[in-house]
């Protein structure tokens, strides 16, 4: 069968390890599970459950599965029983080349089977997302500039947005907009454009601020109109909306409806996580990205390590800020918010040379040291970090 237009995954039946024929039902029911979680990644075609346990019992070849049903991934795994307890393995492959992709296992107790087989197949839809899209990148890379498609321009874009510098995100912005010239109504693409506004907007990076905010407001509501039942969509147009000033329990609504539409959605729980920091719920904040680095634990940690430390920040815990914001720095040196943050804290530390050297590291990134706005909703916490960075770059 060819290809569909979309990446494509077929979840096998998983092997049985126990000799125990009574755990085939867990076995099945394991596997139905993650077709269900894998089903809610809206740009993944999953092949359905009727044709993948045809392959039941049989020792496959995955080159000849992804011919037969038409997928270019294949996950297979196992299902192992000792006592009460059960270890589910599972690894991801290229049906194309035989790659192996990712592989992992969970461990569980059967004693409570239907709340383990949720809890995996949540946490392998979790992991499996960004690595198809790591695939599916490598996988537009190799294609010949002459013949690319929407598709491949977004996810070229993709790749040039992080780590996130001035040029990188100006390249990837760059990118979106041809995709969006080729399909003005690629809900995806135009949510990413937004956040590359945004982020020029806020990191000092924009040529001319007021028109980049103006285009990224209508950029997400354009998003918004093509791909209301989109979570990646509603996820980042949310978080520029957002930052942009936009009502801020309106925009976690929109996360939230992201999330009941695929509760596996790392990106979505981190994008939870910092519209509670901007709305002053940070014991949520902290909770929610953590659910994000539990879904996604090979995921970039600097971003979620951010609001962490903001959220820790702002609770006046300065310590455990400090020690969150320097990983961040560490694991992504281009997120600014992180110096900016890390610079106030230092300061109401009492830590003034070393507010200062982080205020150096940021000049030599961007002109916009003390922003004259930020997006918090809390006065105080606005206050919080601008007496901070008025004390590191010594106006007060």
């Amino acid at each position: 069968m060819p290809l569909p237009d979309k990446p494509s995954i077929a979840v096998l039946p998983f092997a049985n390890m126990s000799g125990d024929p009574e755990q085939e039902y867990f076995a099945d029911g394991m596997v139905e599970e993650i077709i269900t979680a894998l089903s809610q990644i809206r740009w993944l075609f999953v092949m359905a459950r009727n044709s993948t346990f045809t392959y039941k019992g049989q020792a496959v070849d995955v080159k000849q599965v992804g011919r037969e049903l038409g997928v270019r991934y294949v996950l297979e795994g196992s299902v192992r029983k000792a006592g009460t307890q059960v270890r589910i393995t599972g690894q991801l492959i290229d049906a194309l080349t035989g790659t192996h992709l990712w592989a992992g296992r969970f461990d569980g107790s059967l004693e409570g089977v239907f709340e383990l087989q949720d809890k995996v197949a949540v946490s392998v839809a979790g992991v499996i997302e960004p690595a198809l899209q790591a695939a599916e990148i490598r996988r537009s890379a190799e294609r010949p500039t002459s013949d690319l498609t929407a598709y491949d321009l977004y996810l070229r874009a993709l790749a040039a947005f992080f780590p996130i510098t001035k040029g990188r995100v100006s390249e990837a912005l760059g990118l979106l907009e041809q995709a969006i010239a080729i399909d003005p109504h690629y809900g995806p693409a135009l949510a990413w454009a937004a956040m590359c506004h945004m982020t020029l907007v806020r990191d000092g990076w924009a040529e001319e601020p007021e028109i980049s905010r103006r285009k990224g407001i209508d950029l997400a509501r354009r998003a918004l109109g093509a791909g209301e039942n989109d979570p990646l969509i509603l996820a980042n147009a949310a978080n520029a909306l957002a930052v942009f000033g936009e009502d801020v329990g309106t925009m976690i609504g929109l996360v939230d409806r992201a999330l009941a539409l695929n509760p596996s959605f790392a990106r979505g729980w981190f994008v939870s996580g910092l519209l509670r920091l901007l709305a002053g719920q940070y014991d949520l904040a902290i909770e929610h990205v953590e659910t994000s680095l539990r879904l996604s634990p090979r995921e970039r940690m600097g971003n979620p390590l951010s609001v962490m430390g903001r959220a820790y920040f702002f609770k006046r815990q300065f310590d455990k800020a400090a020690a969150k914001l320097l990983l961040s720095i560490q694991d992504h040196p281009g997120f600014l918010p992180s110096y900016r943050a890390l610079a106030a804290c230092y300061a109401h530390m009492g830590r003034l040379d070393e507010a200062r050297a982080i205020v150096a590291r940021l000049r030599a990134i961007t002109p916009l040291v003390v922003p004259n706005d930020l997006p918090f909703r809390n006065p105080e916490d606005r206050e919080l970090i601008l007496s901070g960075l008025r004390l590191a770059v010594g106006e007060e």
